[in-house]
């Protein structure tokens, strides 16, 4: 599936509901299905014929402990909070709200409460089938009442930040474009960072719930069918640039 910056600048048709519902359906629904599918049977592997891996895995976990610091605990504490579920959805609910009263464009608008929604399901059905358990490290977090596979923390900012991230490329000032995507980007990094720092995950854990919340950020970004520009036609802001 393409990763178009601009199909949602070079059609800003609004759909119907009729067409948001199926194109959410087929284009997100459909391909979710498939990618939990994947999800759970990886972490059935390392549950399975890979369970050696989560010995091997542990040796990490076992480096963190022996790097902590008062300040890394603090510090960590706080990255962590980033990807927790009030965060991200607070922050979620008010950009959404932010982007679709600057832009009048709820199809738009939408795009990250999409991915992270996709992101949610996909790592809630996948942990409860594979319920793996934690790393065997003292954890400087109390355990969610989820599983350890996938790493939610690590899925969940990637699905929002990532999105921005996508939607930070409609500004049009090259500095301040620049400097947002990539504070947006270190910041599931952070949350990474974290979640194994603090002993709350394996690292099998946190690669697969960055892949999830990039899978789903693909899925949502591409939920809408849009008309793609001809290529002799010019983009939304070669066209407000050549009206100035």
């Amino acid at each position: 599936m393409r990763l178009d910056l601009d199909r949602y600048a070079n059609d800003p048709s609004a759909p119907s509901g009729g067409e948001f519902g199926r194109d959410l359906g087929l284009r997100v629904a459909v391909p979710a299905v498939g990618w939990w599918a994947v999800v759970v049977g990886i972490g059935l592997l390392l549950m399975g014929p890979l369970a050696t891996l989560g010995e091997r895995e542990l040796a990490v976990n076992e480096w963190f402990v022996e790097q902590r610091t008062a300040l890394l605990d603090q510090l960590t504490s706080w990255w962590s909070t980033i990807g927790n579920t009030p965060i991200i959805v607070g922050v979620c609910l008010v950009v959404v709200a932010a982007v679709w009263w600057r832009t009048r464009q709820w199809w738009y608008a939408v795009v990250p409460a999409i991915a992270v929604a996709t992101q949610a399901s996909v790592f809630m059905l996948a942990a409860l089938v594979v319920g793996r358990e934690r790393p065997d490290v003292e954890a400087l977090d109390e355990a969610p009442p989820t599983s350890s596979f996938p790493s939610g923390h690590s899925g969940a900012s990637t699905a929002l930040y990532v999105t921005f991230a996508l939607m930070a490329q409609r500004i049009e000032r090259t500095w301040l474009r620049v400097t947002v995507t990539v504070i947006l980007l270190v910041l599931p990094m952070l949350v990474v960072y974290s979640r194994l720092y603090r002993g709350m995950h394996h690292v099998s854990d946190i690669v697969v719930g960055v892949l999830n919340g990039l899978v789903c950020t693909v899925l949502a970004w591409n939920y809408l069918r849009r008309t793609p520009r001809p290529a002799d036609e010019p983009t939304t802001v070669q066209s407000a640039e050549r009206a100035r």
